[in-house]
C-alpha cells in the first residue's frame, strides 16, 4: 500500500536565531544545555543567508494570507536589533502580498526603549517571562552571576508598555510557585499583564545527570523544580475560580481559551492539546529543523533548510511519523470523559502509567482530569451565552446572582 504524501494543512516554525544561547542561567531552562548537545560554537547568531533563505521559504510555504514569524532562544535579542531590522526587511521583499506578524518571546532583561521603540514600530507580539511576584520569579530566574532576574525583566516590561507594544506573560508553573496560585495570578494582573500562558515545567534527569530525551520511558528522577501534577491542578482551580467570578472577558489565560474551544466542539489551538502534531518545528541558528521545540534531539533532526526545502522538511515522512505518534494512547484515555479537550497533551510527558500499569500516560493527568472536570458546568454555560449570541462574560453575573449552573 502506497502511503499519501504528508501534507498538513499548515506549519509554524520557531526560529532560533542564538541557537540555545542566554544571558540568564535559569534552573529549569531545558534548552540551555542544547548548546553542548547539539555543539554551538560560542555565541551564535543565525547568519544574513540562512536568514533571508528561511524568510523567503516560510513565506512561500504558508497557505495563509498573514505569515506568523516566532523568535524563540535561548534569549532571541541577543541576535541584536540589527538582526530584526534585517529580517523585517526580508520579510517586506519576500511578502508578495502577504501580511507578516512576528512574536517574540524574551526574559525582557535586555529591553531598552529603543529596543521597546522598534517592536511597537513594527507590531512585534511580545511574550514576556515571568514567574510571578519578585521572590518567586528569582526562585529559578537569575543570570550568570546567580542574582535574581526579577528587577531587570520588570524594567523591559516598563519599556515595553510606555511604548504600548502588545505584551502576553509566560508564566513558567514550577513546583515553586505552584503553591501561590493567586499571588501569581494577582501579581501579573497588577503589572498589566491581561494575557497569560501558564507553562508547567516538566523534566526529568537521565545517567549523565542532563535532561533526558522525550523518548526515554522511564518516570524517575523528576528534577527537584518540576511540577507534582496535584499541586498543578491545584494551581489552574484556583485560578480558573478567581477567573469566571471576576475576569471573564478582562484577563485571557490560555488554557481557558484552550478549553472553551473545546466545549465549543472545535479542535483546540494549542498543539499541546490537539488530536496530532508535529506541524510546529523548530529552526536552529544554523538552519537546523527539527521536529518540535521539546524534541531538539539528534533523533528529531529534519534537515537543513540551505540544503533542503523547508516545505518538504516539514512534510517528510519522518515527521509525519513524528506526528502521528501523539495519537498512541493508553485505554485509560481513551476511556476518558475529557479525551476531547486533553487528547493526551504533549508527548514529551507521557512517561507515567495509567492505574493498570499501562504505559505512555502523560505525568500531569492528575491535573488536567481534575482541571478540565472542574471547569466543566462553567464552559457549558459560556458555550450556552455564546450560541445564544451573548458575551461569555455573562456567567460571571449568573455566578453573582447564585444563579445554577
Amino acid at each position: 500500500m502506497v502511503r499519501k504524501p504528508y501534507r498538513p494543512k499548515a506549519f509554524s516554525v520557531m526560529a532560533k536565531p542564538v541557537g540555545a544561547s542566554c544571558n540568564l542561567g535559569c534552573e529549569y531552562c531545558y534548552y540551555l544545555e542544547k548548546s553542548s548537545l547539539l555543539f554551538q560554537p560560542p555565541a551564535p547568531r543565525m547568519s544574513d543567508s540562512v536568514l533571508e533563505s528561511f524568510v523567503r521559504q516560510y513565506i512561500e510555504a504558508s497557505p495563509f494570507e498573514v505569515v506568523e514569524f516566532s523568535w524563540q532562544g535561548g534569549e532571541p535579542t541577543l541576535a541584536g536589533l540589527p538582526f530584526y531590522r534585517k529580517a523585517v526587511q526580508f520579510q517586506r521583499k519576500y511578502a508578495s502580498g502577504k501580511r507578516i506578524s512576528n512574536n517574540l518571546q524574551t526574559n525582557g532583561t535586555q529591553i531598552d526603549s529603543e529596543w521597546a521603540e522598534f517592536l511597537a514600530e513594527n507590531r512585534f507580539l511580545v511574550g514576556i517571562s515571568i514567574d510571578g511576584p519578585e521572590k518567586l520569579h528569582n526562585a529559578h530566574r537569575a543570570n550568570k552571576a546567580g542574582a535574581g532576574a526579577y528587577a531587570a525583566t520588570m524594567k523591559g516590561l516598563e519599556h515595553l508598555l510606555r511604548h504600548r507594544v502588545d505584551v502576553n506573560a509566560l508564566t513558567v508553573v514550577s513546583r515553586t510557585n505552584s503553591a501561590y496560585p493567586l499571588e501569581v495570578y494577582g501579581h501579573l494582573k497588577s503589572v498589566g499583564l491581561k494575557f497569560i500562558q501558564f507553562v508547567p515545567v516538566v523534566e526529568r534527569f537521565n545517567d549523565l545527570d542532563m535532561l533526558a530525551s522525550p523518548d526515554r520511558n522511564e518516570a524517575s528522577r523528576v528534577t527537584s523544580w518540576s511540577v507534582i501534577p496535584d499541586h498543578y491542578g491545584s494551581f489552574l482551580v484556583t485560578i480558573f475560580d478567581e477567573w469566571i467570578r471576576k475576569d471573564v472577558g478582562r484577563v485571557f489565560v490560555q488554557l481557558f481559551d484552550v478549553a472553551l474551544n473545546a466545549w465549543m466542539g472545535y479542535e483546540p489551538p494549542l498543539c499541546w492539546f490537539s488530536k496530532a502534531c508535529g506541524n510546529a518545528l523548530v529552526l536552529e541558528y544554523n538552519g537546523d529543523l527539527f521536529s518540535c521545540d521539546h524534541f531538539v534531539y539528534p533523533a528529531y533532526f529534519l534537515g537543513n533548510i540551505q540544503d533542503d526545502s523547508l516545505a518538504l522538511l516539514s512534510q517528510s515522512e519522518k515527521q509525519r511519523d513524528f506526528g502521528s505518534t501523539k495519537s498512541q494512547l493508553p485505554q485509560y484515555c481513551q476511556n476518558c470523559a475529557v479525551l476531547f479537550a486533553c487528547n493526551g497533551e504533549c508527548p514529551k510527558k507521557r512517561f507515567a502509567k495509567t492505574p493498570s500499569g499501562e504505559p505512555r500516560l502523560n505525568y500531569l493527568c492528575p491535573a488536567y482530569k481534575r482541571f478540565f472536570r472542574h471547569v466543566d458546568p462553567y464552559m457549558k454555560r459560556m458555550v450556552k451565552h455564546i450560541r445564544y449570541g451573548r458575551p461569555a462574560s455573562e456567567i460571571m453575573v449568573d455566578l453573582a446572582r447564585g444563579k445554577p449552573l
